[in-house]
């Protein structure tokens, strides 16, 4: 697994010791990290299974081993004067739903804007059981022109997976098609929440 340490391409964040800290807590866990992190300055990240609040914290785990600045998308709302350091500090980007503009084509002029950024994005939206993905992702990836990075959290494993770089075609059913096959054999902490066959 390639570290930032190793590899610049990509918005790095925090050192030596938050690494060995990220690492040290994964290890206690029994769990780690498999796959390298690629090295481009753009990218969105679909994060899936999310069955659980243990996503989020294996999630955070896996960025100080990586030495990734990781952002995510918030509710404006979330970024209060005594929370706005904290979300923003865990990589948190608020967005406005009430503006006209809606949500994807707010991130995609703020990726625009930067010169390096890392969105990531849970297609189910909740922990649980959804019958179809919401397919923002997808159009924050096409709108902005970047690759998006396909990720798992395999609790049968214990395993944050990290998977291969896939560039939209704009072709929306077949890509999504051939996203979730990543997925196939991924298990999430609390499999049947999982539903990854249709979209939406």
């Amino acid at each position: 697994m390639t570290s930032a340490a190793e590899n610049t391409g990509f918005p790095t964040r925090g050192n030596m010791s938050s690494r060995a800290m990220g690492k040290l807590f994964m290890a206690v866990c029994g769990w780690k990290v498999e796959g390298e992190f690629p090295a481009v300055p753009k990218m969105v990240i679909v994060a899936a299974p999310h069955t659980s609040n243990w996503d989020f914290v294996f999630g955070v785990a896996a960025m100080f081993v990586i030495g990734a600045q990781i952002s995510w998308i918030g509710k404006h709302t979330l970024f209060q004067w005594y929370s706005d350091g904290i979300m923003r500090w865990l990589g948190g980007v608020p967005v406005d739903r009430r503006v006209s503009r809606g949500t994807v084509a707010q991130v995609v002029d703020i990726v625009e804007a930067r010169a390096k950024m890392i969105i990531t994005v849970s297609p189910e939206g909740t922990r649980e059981k959804v019958a179809r993905w919401k397919t923002g992702f997808y159009h924050i990836a096409s709108g902005a022109k970047i690759p998006i990075l396909l990720t798992g959290f395999d609790y049968s494993k214990k395993l944050v997976r990290i998977g291969p770089l896939f560039h939209p075609t704009g072709n929306l059913e077949p890509d999504l098609e051939a996203i979730r096959a990543f997925y196939s054999d991924i298990q999430g902490r609390h499999p049947k929440n999982f539903q990854s066959m249709e979209r939406g």
